[in-house]
């Protein structure tokens, strides 16, 4: 095998199919990075039997080939290489990477041992990929992190003909975003539990995009597949399997009290008070009148307190939350006004973009931090 390339395309293309590869392989060769080179151009690859990534790129193919390579090493290599043509060459169990004055010799893993990647699902429908990542970042921050809940670890992807919608939970917020998009069939209806990880980098990785083709080849079924690409970059996951919360019976109806604050402020103001709170302390917000005061600390501890401007319809009404949790929400929601919905203090808040007219396209429930006294 041998082919030259320039080194940004290398780099770009190798640090893409690397970043699916797992930190403890199950086995020596799924450290590996595929290199198929064939007339035309390169095809890289990496499976984990839970996630695979597949990019094309164009190359001059001297002669075709394909190895496996330790993919993280190769990364870092392509990386690290002056800026000029790199040529790659494979002899026996040698692969020599060469980029100017530069030389890399790498030994190569036994590629006849390497799984095959599984095939692309049929093509679902299209969006934009600013749009996609933009709405799958929004809901990735409220997933669960504890993997003994693998349910809760996923994102639940729900397609109602033009309409999709993310929601994610880990028992203490919830995030919902629903967006547009162009299936390829009218009238299709049905689900799919990602892993969050998998699919915010992946739709991260899409973001530049005009086109990223979604392909489900499995409604909610354990084994079925999800999969995403564009511009030559494909990317396919296990689906999770198990019942995710019935999110929808969550999100209230109506609210007794409504609160309108500059988002930066309450932001700001957030992060300077939450800086006396101890591990796991909320900080407390009471919005009556014309502000929202917030709170922290009590009786011998250190204390902090500050107020903020901001519009309150309704009845007053203190509660408390988990600062960071708190600080996700308002950073996900992308608005220069929140809106802070209520019923009571003991139970769930809503919070939306202000300046949004209709239904929110975003909305994320946060549960309440219950007050001592």
């Amino acid at each position: 095998m041998k082919f030259r390339l320039e080194r940004d395309v290398l780099a770009d293309a190798v640090a893409w199919a690397a970043r699916t590869l797992p930190s403890r392989p199950s086995m020596p060769m799924l450290a590996g990075l595929l290199i198929d080179a064939a007339p035309g151009g390169l095809t890289l690859s990496s499976f984990d039997y839970e996630v695979s990534g597949r990019v094309a790129v164009a190359a001059d193919v001297d002669e075709p080939g394909r190895v496996l390579v330790s993919g993280r090493l190769l990364a870092d290599i392509a990386r690290a290489l002056p800026s000029a043509a790199v040529t790659v060459t494979s002899e026996g169990s040698r692969v020599e990477v060469r980029c100017g004055r530069s030389s890399f010799t790498l030994p190569t893993l036994p590629v006849d041992d390497y799984p095959s990647l599984p095939d692309m699902p049929g093509s679902t429908g299209t969006i934009d990929g600013p749009t996609f990542a933009a709405a799958v970042a929004q809901v990735a921050t409220a997933a669960g992190r504890d993997d003994t809940l693998p349910t809760l670890t996923g994102i639940r992807v729900e397609i109602a003909d033009a309409l999709i919608t993310l929601a994610a939970t880990d028992r203490y917020r919830l995030a919902v975003r629903e967006f547009s998009w162009t299936p390829e069939h009218s009238g299709l209806d049905t689900n799919a539990l990602v892993p969050a990880r998998t699919l915010a980098e992946t739709a991260k990785s899409l973001a530049h995009c005009d086109t990223v083709h979604l392909a489900l080849a499995a409604s909610g079924a354990g084994d079925g597949l999800m999969g995403f690409e564009g511009d030559g970059r494909r990317t396919t996951s296990r689906l999770l399997d198990g019942e995710f919360p019935k999110y929808r019976a969550l999100l209230p109806s109506e609210s007794a009290s409504v609160a309108l604050v500059e988002t930066s402020a309450l932001v700001d103001a957030v992060k300077r008070v939450a800086l006396v709170a101890e591990r796991n302390t909320p900080v407390r917000l009471r919005f009556e009148g014309g502000e929202v005061e917030l709170r922290a600390g009590a009786g011998d501890e250190a204390q902090a307190t500050e107020a903020v401007e901001c519009g309150v319809d309704g009845d007053p009404i203190e509660i408390a939350f988990n600062p960071q949790y708190l600080l996700d929400g308002l950073g996900a929601l992308d608005d220069a006004t929140t809106k802070l919905s209520f019923t009571t203090s003991t139970r769930p808040a809503v919070l939306t973009g202000g300046s949004v007219d209709g239904a929110p396209a975003y909305r994320y429930l946060l549960m309440p931090v219950r007050l001592s006294g």
